[in-house]
């Protein structure tokens, strides 16, 4: 069962993603090496939770590549207890039975599950970027003009059956309004099963734009949908602090990191994902509210626990 958090809120650092590419800041991580390392200072700065993509350590193009999973998930498991939260978005493009593979490989206690398809859009940041360091980046960003990044309710589904086999908790992730209602519909049929936690992902193009308005909006809505639920909040670039500390004020969680916002500041690159969590739990601080260890998330999330997963 999900415990009680009173003034405790779990941090998560999404460390790479899938948005970013290596010519937008110097300081995205790269190699395995470059993950783990900001994984574990992740935790170190106070986060209970890392949100995991990887890339290809000589081009830095997002991948699924079961291997660097693996050892990332090692590597970081011999060093701290922190809760790997693996994604099953992947790479924009990544074809849907490969990215659920991770669940299946490494059976870790929790991962990311998309709610719902839409148009996730990055092209509109082509213009911004003066020098390519590889020859991917471009293309990648620009063929998002004309990509759907599909979740189907038949691949939810699917996913759902492999997640909670491997006893997986879903982190069921939000863009937009219609995505609660695919969550309630699902609930409805007994394809979802409880204890919820939902992430409210705001500020993409494609999806709900990043207000306090659409944010409590989204959380009433949900409520009214869905009943009990744990939430968490992360948001595109300048947005995420707002968004992150207005998710603290609804009782909510949050999620700060590289693959969400690459600056610190206005007009400051951050050079690390501890960089982010260190601020946003001293604004939590100043709020009377404190991290979650990794062990009191696991308890507030119900999750079964770090000497189950496959790793």
């Amino acid at each position: 069962m999900a415990g009680n958090k009173g003034n405790k809120r779990i941090f998560t650092a999404a460390i790479t993603g899938s948005i970013h590419t290596p010519s937008m800041s110097p300081y995205l991580p790269i190699t395995p090496e470059d993950i783990i390392r900001e994984v574990v200072a992740a935790y170190e700065a106070g986060a209970a939770v890392a949100h995991i993509h990887v890339r290809d350590p000589i081009t830095g193009q997002p991948n699924a590549d079961q291997d660097i999973y693996r050892k990332v998930a090692v590597e970081v498991k011999k060093q701290c207890n922190i809760i790997l939260a693996f994604t099953t978005g992947g790479k924009l493009g990544e074809p849907v039975e490969s990215r659920v593979k991770v669940v299946s490989n490494l059976s870790p206690e929790m991962a990311s599950l998309n709610a719902g398809s839409l148009n996730f859009a990055l092209f509109h940041v082509v213009d911004k970027i003066k020098e390519w360091k590889y020859e991917w980046e471009k293309e990648y960003l620009e063929a998002t003009e004309d990509f759907i990044f599909p979740n189907t309710f038949k691949t939810i589904r699917q996913y759902l059956e492999i997640f909670y086999a491997n006893n997986t908790k879903p982190e069921f992730e939000i863009y937009d309004l219609g995505m609660i209602n695919n969550v309630a519909f699902l609930l409805e049929k007994g394809v979802i099963k409880r204890p919820l936690y939902i992430q409210f992902v705001l500020g993409i193009l494609g999806g709900a734009p990043a207000t306090v308005e659409n944010l409590v909006y989204l959380v009433q809505t949900a409520r009214k949908s869905l009943g009990d639920f744990e939430f968490s909040v992360c948001a595109a670039g300048r947005h995420q602090i707002p968004m992150c500390t207005t998710s603290l004020l609804l009782g909510g969680h949050v999620r700060v990191g590289l693959e969400d916002n690459l600056y610190l500041e206005k007009g400051v690159l951050a050079k690390s994902n501890a960089e982010q969590v260190g601020k946003i739990i001293r604004i939590a601080r100043e709020l009377g509210i404190e991290p979650a260890t990794p062990d009191e998330a696991r308890e507030i999330l119900g999750l079964k626990g770090i000497d189950k997963v496959n790793y």
